[in-house]
Order: C-alpha cells, then structure tokens, then sequence
C-alpha cells in the first residue's frame, strides 16, 4: 500500500511567468513513452506481478522503492506543468468580462486544450497532447527481462529529459529536469547494479546515457553537492531495505565521488505551490467566495 505526503520530493521555484508553451514541453515528461508516466507504469506492475517475492526479496525491493519514487516524480512534473501554465501565485482580482475575450492569446498556444478542457493543468498526454498509452508498460514476469528494460527505459528517460531542459529557459522547468535527471541517474545505476548482481556483466560501464556528466547542469549542481546521486530511499519507515544488498558500492566515476547509500524513508520534500482561482476559467468557479468561506469552516472546524 502507499502513504501519502503533502509536498513534492523538492523545493520548485516559481515561474517567471505564464507560459502554457513550456508547459507543454514540459508534458513529455510526463505522459511521453520516456516520460513520468510511463516508468511509473512499468515499475508498478511489475512489482505487483514479481514472482517469488520472498526469495528473492533484494530485486523485488528495488523495483517496489523506485516504484514509490517514480509516483512522486507524476506528481512533481504535474505540479511544474501547471506552475508553468498558469504562471506565479499572484491572486487573480475578480471575475472579468468573458466577452473581451481575455484568454484569446490562448488559441496560438501549442495544447490549447490544456487551458480549454483542463484549466491549465497537466494530464497524461505527451508534448502533442497525445495521450499516454498503455502499451508502453513492460512486465514479462522475467525478471532479467524487466531489469533490462528498466534500464533501457532510465536512459531514454534521461536523454528526453536533457533535450526538453535544452528547451527550456524559466527556473520551473529547468528545476525539474535537473532533479529528475539526477534521480534518473540513480535508478539507471540501480538497475545496472542489479543485472550485474544476476549476469556478471558490468552494465554500469555503459553509463551516462547520454554522455553528458551532470555537473554541467546548474540545477544539477545543488543535489550532486548533497548527495543525491548516492542515495536510494527505500520510501518506507520498515520495508525494502534489502535493496542495500544491490545499491552498494561508488558513485559512478563522472559523478562526485563517495559511497552509495540506501536511505530508509524519503526525501525531506518542498511546499506544494498554491495555484490562485481563475474565475474566467470557472476554475474553482466563476463566483468562488462562498466555496472558500465553506472550505475555511470546515478547516476551522478539523482542528
């Protein structure tokens, strides 16, 4: 089962401004074949069809910690996606006139339905406002297989992520990409440890994909220092901590130096940014007083 906290895994700043175009750049990492969505997917169902889960407890508990990192990262984009949509969090002043068409810049916008059917928030489609497809979940039940897959699915993940932060220039965006790609990294390094764990091979030579190090990334720079390249989090106070039996070992040698290290829970996390009503939009409603007062009793009243 999960357990849900009220923050995202870190601390995203404010965007400049509105910008509904980033933010669907911003979507492919979310519901494109590389994105959020789809290594949620593929984790998760593996980890609810993995065979002999108790004897071979290490490879389980890895794919089920990542499995509750990734939702986290669905989360994390979805917030960045909207930030970007609909800009700082200033308060919208009242309710104008629908006629003087105050949205019009809207119809040039590359996923206009982002605004039109979903009030500037994310949904799990990619780039193009396809959808996201359920044909890109891999779960054969081979667990070689899968943890192939998994990694082949780290590393297109971490090269879309690179190519959508090159897009980018407002500091939601890029904050994302650069936690992501760090994290990415990590799970890539994971997955590598756990076929050579099974096979030998030493598929960890293979990485960076792409070969990039990730120091020349500013938003990269903060998580290396602290050591989030080395840390895997078991996202439980009591479960999966034998994964330490795979994540063990050095950073990769294009990473900062020092031991991997499984960490028992999950991140500290950041606020989640409150995004104000638009009543244009309907969004809470045109006339959101009434819903607020209702909403600050009830609030009032749980206390």
């Amino acid at each position: 089962m999960f357990m849900r906290i009220d923050k995202l895994q870190v601390e995203l700043p404010a965007p400049k401004a509105a910008d509904p175009n980033a933010a669907s750049a911003l979507q492919q990492l979310l519901g494109g074949k590389y994105g959020e969505m789809s290594t949620l997917g593929n984790y998760l169902f593996q980890s609810f069809n993995f065979r002999s889960k108790s004897k071979l407890r290490p490879f389980y508990g890895l794919v089920a910690a990542i499995t509750a990192e990734e939702l986290g990262h669905v989360e994390l984009v979805s917030n960045g996606i909207a930030m970007l949509a609909n800009g700082p969090d200033d308060e919208i002043v009242g309710p104008g006139d629908p006629s003087d068409a105050p949205y019009e810049f809207m119809k040039d916008v590359r996923s206009v339905s982002g605004f039109a059917s979903h009030a500037g928030g994310a949904m799990p489609v990619n780039a193009n406002s396809m959808s996201w497809n359920a044909d890109f979940v891999t779960t054969t039940g081979n667990v070689i297989f899968d943890l192939l897959h998994n990694f082949h699915l780290e590393c297109g993940a971490r090269l879309h992520k690179l190519r959508v932060y090159e897009t980018l220039s407002d500091p939601t965006g890029r904050e994302v990409c650069g936690y992501l790609l760090v994290r990415g990294s990590v799970h890539a390094h994971a997955y590598a440890l756990a076929l050579k764990q099974l096979t030998g091979v030493d598929i960890e030579k293979m990485l960076p994909v792409p070969n990039i190090p990730l120091d020349r990334i500013p938003e990269c720079q903060k998580y290396l220092d602290e050591g989030s390249h080395r840390r895997l989090y078991t996202f439980s106070e009591t479960d999966y901590r034998e994964i330490a039996g795979v994540w063990a070992g050095e950073a990769l040698p294009t990473d900062p130096a020092g031991e991997l290290e499984v960490v028992e829970g999950m991140p500290e996390g950041g606020k989640i940014h409150d995004l104000e009503g638009e009543p244009n939009v309907f969004a809470p409603d045109y006339a959101p007083e009434e819903m607020y007062e209702i909403a600050a009793k009830l609030f009032k009243k749980s206390r």
